[in-house]
């Protein structure tokens, strides 16, 4: 079992933590095939821009096209962190994969919550993580963190030089961190390819980086456990924001009567 409270509270006070080893090796294996597989199926190419990459393969809307996928938004070793970032009402934002390949340069530094207009700092409300599927090294393109950067009053300028330390972690480890913190994938300077899992939750207010009701089919959806579902969205947040008539859209996805859990708006 993982120290929930100790993993948060370095999310709380750096911005980040890293749970090592917390994926066993044979998920690991069958996620990385999976990857894989997909690269070739959907015949993926690299972008054409600085921050996704020009050498990096990305996956989007992972839980549409395989159920292997189903096991990482509620894993045990990183969703309770993310609930005692966020809270239990939180939301998945995102899943896909990320694999920088040989001769990548270093993706800008960012915040994955900078186009949210709200004054910073302020409460968590995205809350990410990195699955490392390979081993993650300052050569192949560790993440780079610029710590208690989460903490300031504003996100970072495009462009700007920053000193970054390396989410250094061996495969199956999962990086953790606030939205707000200043980031960036680092260049790949080897001849292999980094892959990893970009596992991203938002708080239950705010609205998913990519479509999770639409973007995965409904009989998909249907073979979801509970938790699951309500991660993607088949649920209420503090039993009112989502409703359909004051019902859960959950009802909807099972075709059954609606079943009011919402009282008096």
């Amino acid at each position: 079992m993982i120290d929930v409270e100790e993993h948060a509270r370095r999310v709380e006070t750096d911005g980040y933590t890293i749970v090592t080893g917390a994926i066993a090796p044979e998920l690991v294996a069958r996620l990385h095939a999976e990857v894989t597989r997909l690269h070739d199926a959907l015949a993926v190419t690299p972008a054409e821009n600085i921050f996704e990459g020009t050498r990096t393969l990305r996956v989007y809307n992972l839980l549409a096209r395989s159920r292997v996928f189903e096991e990482v938004p509620v894993h045990d070793a990183v969703l309770p962190v993310v609930e005692r970032v966020l809270d239990r009402g939180c939301l998945v934002s995102s899943l896909s994969s990320i694999t920088i390949g040989p001769g990548e340069t270093a993706q800008p530094i960012h915040a994955d919550d900078q186009l949210i207009p709200l004054p910073k700092p302020h409460v968590a409300i995205v809350c990410n993580s990195m699955w490392a599927l390979t081993d993650f090294t300052d050569d192949n393109g560790a993440t780079r963190l610029v710590p208690r950067t989460h903490l300031r009053d504003r996100s970072p300028e495009l462009g700007e030089a920053h000193e970054t330390v390396s989410a250094v972690m061996p495969s199956g480890s999962v990086l953790i961190w606030n939205g707000s913190l200043w980031h960036g994938g680092g260049a790949n300077t080897t001849d292999a390819p980094r892959m990893g899992l970009a596992m991203n939750y938002c708080a239950g207010w705010v609205r998913q980086q990519e479509n999770q009701q639409l973007g995965i089919p409904r009989e998909t959806a249907k073979g979801f456990s509970p938790r699951l579902r309500k991660l993607v969205g088949y649920g209420l947040y503090k039993r009112l924001l989502g409703h359909i008539d004051k019902c859960s859209p959950v009802d909807l996805l099972d075709d059954v009567g609606p079943r009011r859990v919402v009282g008096e708006l």
